[in-house]
């Protein structure tokens, strides 16, 4: 009865193109479609139909996890369809599950809408790159994007550490090992400091969560590999300061010179409903260029925003005039760019400056 219901789940979910799949006692399944919650019209779910649910799909090894610790992340493959990234977890001493779905069509950095700038980053032969944003803001799908970039065009050994891996990808030109935390390695600071022995040229680091982990990506980006890493930070100067702070103080001085010189790039992004339909990405821009080097060198992280700014001819961008281009090309509604815009006041008398201005021009002052 289970496998039947969660196959047709599944199907709904990828026919839909559905990001996430909630299942939770108390209430049917609920889809988040285009960034909004809806519940299907089915049956109100009991504790048993959210535990016989999980049994269909979560591994041996998972549900023991479950029962020890409360929680447990995995991947599977519904055919060749989709991929779902599933994290099962108890709640009210009842099971429950959100399911991502990962498409197995991996998007162009073109259709993503990265920069020329971003691929000529990617393609450097040693640094650490960030994309960084919140959860469930397209990080995996930007890194899957820019590794299957490389992987048709250069012939490198890619190595991904990820928990759980979520995009597959085949060998194309690279050779591309994917190794999965908890099966084929105990933690990302092990599997950072091994793939070094393992005559890498890239190095994708899933999550960049603890000081080990951040600290060896570090060492590998200055040794002569790519590292492409991801963090939960909105913005490039805030990704920055998130790394140092990551370390004791004593630390922080030298952290500083070894992140100035071995930081390539910082994607920071979001993902906003479009006005006719489906989400696209907004994404701030940082490249790191020998005076932005010298800021994070001394301490003077605070000025990256202005550099940013004055960057545009290398192709940088700070967010809100991402998202006062996606006003400007009427993609977005003004309400859904406030909502992601660092400094909402002063994007918003911007857009209602450059109304008064465009009224005045159609008025034929």
């Amino acid at each position: 009865m289970a496998t039947v219901l969660i196959d047709k789940l599944l199907s709904a979910c990828v026919k839909q193109g559905a990001s996430d799949i909630h299942i939770t006692v108390g209430q049917p399944p609920v889809f988040r479609l285009h960034g909004k919650m809806r519940k299907l019209e089915t049956k109100v779910l009991n504790p048993d139909d959210t535990v016989s649910l999980m049994k269909s799909i979560t591994p041996d090894r998972c549900q023991r996890e479950l029962q020890e610790q409360g929680s447990a992340d995995f991947g599977f493959a519904f055919g060749e369809a989709a991929r779902f990234r599933v994290s099962v977890f108890k709640q009210k001493g009842n099971i429950a599950m959100v399911l991502r779905q990962i498409p197995n069509d991996k998007l162009t950095p073109e259709q993503l809408g990265l920069s020329d700038a971003i691929i000529q980053c990617v393609n450097r032969p040693r640094g650490l790159f960030l994309v960084t944003g919140p959860t469930g803001s397209g990080k995996s799908t930007t890194l899957a994007s820019l590794i299957n970039y490389l992987n048709e065009t250069v012939d490198h050994h890619i190595i991904t550490i990820e928990d759980p891996i979520e995009f597959y990808h085949d060998h194309i030109k690279s050779t591309i090992n994917q190794r999965e935390i908890g099966v084929d390695t105990p933690s990302f600071s092990d599997a950072i400091r091994r793939a070094l022995r393992q005559d890498p040229d890239v190095i994708l680091v899933g999550e960049m969560r603890d000081l080990e982990t951040i600290e060896a990506a570090i060492t590998a980006a200055e040794t002569g590999h790519i590292v492409f890493g991801t963090l939960h930070t909105n913005s490039a100067q805030g990704t920055i300061n998130r790394i140092i702070d990551a370390f004791p103080g004593n630390l922080q001085d030298q952290i500083r010179t070894q992140l100035s010189t071995s930081i390539i790039g910082v994607l920071a992004q979001t993902l906003l409903p479009k006005i006719s339909g489906g989400r696209i990405a907004a994404y701030e821009t940082l490249l790191v260029t020998p005076a932005i080097a010298n800021l994070i060198r001394e301490n003077k992280t605070f000025r990256i925003n202005s550099a940013i700014q004055t960057g545009a001819k290398y192709g940088m961008q700070l967010m809100d005039d991402a998202l006062f281009s996606l006003w400007q090309s009427q993609t977005v509604a003004v309400n859904d760019l406030l909502l992601k815009a660092h400094r909402p006041d002063e994007l918003a008398k911007r857009i209602v400056a450059a109304q008064h201005k465009q009224s005045e021009i159609t008025e034929g002052r």
